[in-house]
């Protein structure tokens, strides 16, 4: 995987950033015993897919290879293995 740049986008580092604050919020209002916080928190990991998809529709992610590309590099790793 060192050689990849999965993940390696800003619409990848957001979406994960803004899942991460709603662990947290989801995480404390747990602890907490506070319902409506849990689920506020639950929201914001969803808008945090949400929003890292809608910035991957919007040229920010990793585009797509061609499947010609994709067939040639797992020839390669098969050639390599054997």
């Amino acid at each position: 995987m060192a050689g990849s740049s999965h993940g390696h986008t800003p619409a990848a580092w957001t979406g994960v950033i803004i899942a991460f604050i709603g662990f947290c919020v989801a995480g404390v209002f747990m602890v907490a015993a506070n319902p409506l916080g849990f689920w506020a928190g639950m929201g914001v990991i969803l808008l945090g897919g949400v929003v890292g998809l809608a910035m991957k529709a919007a040229g920010l992610g990793m585009p797509k290879e061609p499947a010609e590309l994709a067939a040639a590099r797992a020839r390669a790793g098969q050639a390599q293995t054997s």
